[in-house]
């Protein structure tokens, strides 16, 4: 018998997610709601539970909310990501409250076409 903790298989569709969140270049990024709707399955709280419970070793800074807004308690290290990757940003506003950027969604958004494609997941906009 083995010390080690066994370790869960991955879920099917945590697979899934992970496999979209890989595919999309640096510098660009898709909602929750785009994930889901590119997978025809679940919803954007589905994909975030499976970011939230399986995403460190895949891109995670790249699956983003709708309004652009950085992950609460991991803006900062988002943000070096979103630098690092020449991801498009919206300057922060006394409106805001806050004193960090938020993604520019429609220059960052990414349709799920070729990388070097333009698009702003048109497609994908009824779920976010």
């Amino acid at each position: 018998m083995s010390d080690e903790p066994e370790v869960p298989e991955l879920p099917e569709y945590a697979e899934r997610v992970l496999e979209v969140a890989e595919m999309i270049p640096p510098g660009r990024v898709m909602t929750y709601g785009d994930v889901a709707e590119w997978l025809e399955e679940g919803g954007p709280r589905q994909v975030g539970r499976v970011m939230a419970l399986y995403g460190g070793g895949a891109p995670w800074w790249r699956v983003v909310r709708s309004d652009g807004a950085l992950l609460p308690g991991h803006e900062l290290r988002a943000l070096g990501h979103y630098r690092a990757e020449g991801t498009p940003l919206r300057t922060a506003t006394r409106q805001s409250g806050t004193h960090l950027p938020r993604l520019d969604m429609k220059q960052a958004r990414w349709d799920g076409g070729t990388a070097g494609s333009g698009g702003s997941a048109q497609a994908h906009t009824a779920h976010t």
